[in-house]
């Protein structure tokens, strides 16, 4: 049986807010706010839990090497670590900033997945986001692919494929910009990709005040390095002025999960046209859930993450939509998902409120934290480590979690050398936990 396995991120011990995020208004908003690493992780570990209890497979996926020294010393910085660190605090503090971002949390920009229901060799197929719209995001995905590459090891179930190039040509957000949409999940699916701007030709409609992220050139050569044919693919242009509010990936104002999509009604260009393409190739009927501006505005919608919320197929045919918080605390939002979404005529049956706050003060709500993949028995039976949560890796990591973790941690504080020592140690032992082998640079050194 072909399940969805959501992979969420854990939250790594240098979480802070440093404001990094251009376009990501909760992400401007909080920076230099003093952040809790430990709650974070834990708010996070718990969601994972909470799912895992209700019977949704969960698996885990760990954070990034930070800070990474490497880049500091790549880009000129030398001397022993404190020295590097003391300097790049001095002369480049937005650098150093960048180098200790926790951003790999978001788990949903961290790959594509295309599972093996859909692809021609009938293996699962992988491709690591580039994410070459931001430097601090640029500087993950070497690791990524090791990670991904050490948990899907079996070359008889699992495909990896080469990061795209890292020009502006090929920016690749990873899934937070695409959506399978299908009956069950053991069915063929079609591949809706969504994208902000188009690198060669178009017609130049774009926003004005925020980046277009993702290209229409880099959904295209994922689907093309998976084997994806027309008929199993949509592109649609997110629109530029929900970009503009602060949208910057699709998945901040659409989620989609079997045959249903729930969106704003600004989230697509195209909106008439997309769900024309969709109804046209899928083979089971499509649902949508169309909210209306008139009833949650785009102000509302990126202040609650509505639409980053986990959409979770249920065994009877039901759905349950797991929100942030902070969408119990807007009017608007609280309205919908209680008279418009679960009194509407659709699948959607629960709602379930997650306090992931310390992740959505720096622009990422519940759905960023995982990645999807959708697995088959014998594919969840080959995967490598011990990546899928149950509940003693739950104790262990938690246990992990508030021996290593720091309950505070304001910018200023990344200069400090020992924080660097107490990351690599606690990366260290969590390779161990997860039986990872070595996946850090530090341990490949």
């Amino acid at each position: 049986m072909v399940c969805e396995v959501n992979f969420d991120g854990l939250v790594g011990p240098t979480h802070n807010y440093s404001g990094l995020a251009h376009g990501n208004v909760a992400s401007m908003t909080h920076e230099g706010l003093v952040a809790n690493p430990r709650e974070a992780a834990l708010q996070g570990l718990e969601k994972m839990k909470s799912l895992m209890d209700a019977g949704y497979a969960q698996g885990v996926l760990p954070p990034q090497q930070r800070p990474d020294l490497g880049a500091l010393r790549a880009l000129g910085f030398t001397g022993s670590d404190a020295r590097v660190l003391s300097r790049a605090a001095e002369e480049a503090p937005q650098v150093l900033r960048a180098v200790c971002s926790a951003s790999s949390m978001w788990t949903a920009n961290a790959a594509t997945v295309t599972p093996s229901v859909d692809a021609p060799d009938r293996r699962v197929h992988v491709t690591p986001a580039n994410l070459q719209s931001s430097f601090h995001r640029y500087l993950e995905p070497e690791t990524t692919a090791r990670v991904l590459a050490a948990i899907f090891r079996d070359e008889r179930h699992f495909a990896h494929h080469p990061v795209l190039p890292s020009t502006p040509a090929f920016s690749d957000e990873g899934a937070a910009n695409h959506t399978r949409l299908c009956g069950d999940h053991g069915e063929a699916g079609v591949h809706l990709y969504v994208y902000g701007r188009q690198a060669f030709g178009g017609d130049g409609v774009e926003p004005r005040r925020f980046p277009a992220r993702q290209t229409l050139e880099a959904s295209q050569a994922v689907a093309r390095q998976h084997g994806l044919c027309a008929a199993q693919t949509v592109f649609a242009q997110q629109h530029p002025d929900a970009i503009d509010a602060g949208v910057f990936h699709n998945d901040v104002i659409a989620v989609g999960n079997g045959p249903v999509l729930l969106y704003h009604e600004m989230a697509f260009r195209d909106e008439q046209g997309t769900l024309d393409a969709l109804r046209a190739k899928m083979a089971t009927p499509l649902i949508p859930v169309r909210v209306p501006a008139e009833a949650v505005s785009l102000d509302d919608a990126v202040a609650s993450y509505l639409f980053n919320s986990q959409l979770l197929s249920n065994p009877d045919g039901t759905m349950t939509l797991v929100v942030p918080g902070e969408c119990q605390e807007r009017e608007a939002v609280w309205r919908c998902l209680q008279g418009h979404l679960l009194a509407g005529s659709n699948p959607i049956a629960e709602v379930v409120v997650k306090d992931v706050k310390q992740s959505m003060r720096n622009g990422g709500g519940p759905a960023c934290l995982r990645l999807r993949v959708a697995l088959s028995g014998e594919e969840r039976a080959a995967i490598a480590g011990r990546v899928l949560l149950d509940d003693a890796l739950h104790f262990d990591l938690t246990t992990w979690i508030e021996r290593h973790y720091r309950d505070r941690l304001a910018p200023a504080d990344l200069a400090d050398p020992q924080l660097a020592h107490e990351t690599l140690t606690a990366l260290d032992e969590l390779t161990r936990i997860l039986k990872l082998g070595d996946v850090y640079p530090f341990q490949l050194a």
